[in-house]
């Protein structure tokens, strides 16, 4: 058997849960202890991510409390992320409306996976999608800004509840970015701070 034809090892962690907003916490926890025990932390922020945005679905769409298991299969250079419940309602990307607070989960999704879909299930259904475990010369959190800032170029940004959190989350990746371009975020924090203040004046 050549090394081309060698099957490359799967790791598989199946992790149960109630589908409680209150159960989030717990069940992103468990999701990074186990990236971690499988060395594959770099990708942890992303998983609990996706994880956070998928359970929550559960809890939305099919009910609070209702009965749910995240399955996590590292295989190769790439991260399979799967949600099972016990409804047979397959998801749809609806356009989100500027200032609307949810809807945006399947959109994140998407863009932020290699591949997702939905596979029905004799008990219900079961949505997933899989993460590149490639090193790339730039990491996730660098992509994700460079997406949002062409976004944020082609409509104005809305205010909502999660506004803060979102600008945060968006300055935060802004500086991986120039951190991955070789430049200083220090230099960038100082520079967009006399920005502000001279057009706040």
């Amino acid at each position: 058997m050549s090394s081309k034809e060698r099957v490359q090892p799967q790791l598989r962690c199946v992790l149960p849960f109630e589908a409680a907003a209150s159960e989030l916490g717990v069940l992103r926890k468990a999701v990074r202890t186990q990236l971690g025990l499988w060395g594959l932390s770099v990708v942890a922020d992303e998983v609990q991510l996706v994880a956070s945005e998928l359970a929550a679905n559960v809890v939305k769409h099919v009910g609070e409390g209702a009965a749910a298991t995240l399955v996590l299969e590292a295989s190769g250079d790439r991260l399979r992320i799967e949600l099972h419940d016990k409804s047979h309602v397959v998801p749809t990307r609806t356009q989100a409306a500027c200032g609307a607070e949810c809807g945006r989960g399947l959109h994140l999704l998407a863009g932020m996976a290699v591949d997702w879909g939905t596979v029905l299930t004799a008990t219900g259904k079961a949505v997933w999608c899989e993460l590149s475990l490639e090193p790339a010369p730039q990491c996730r959190r660098v992509q994700r800004a460079a997406a949002v800032l062409e976004q944020y170029r082609r409509t104005a940004v809305r205010s909502s509840a999660a506004l803060e959190e979102a600008a945060t989350d968006l300055i935060a990746d802004v500086l991986h970015l120039l951190a991955a371009q070789g430049r200083d975020p220090d230099d960038f924090l100082d520079r967009a701070q006399m920005h502000f203040e001279a057009e706040a004046a």
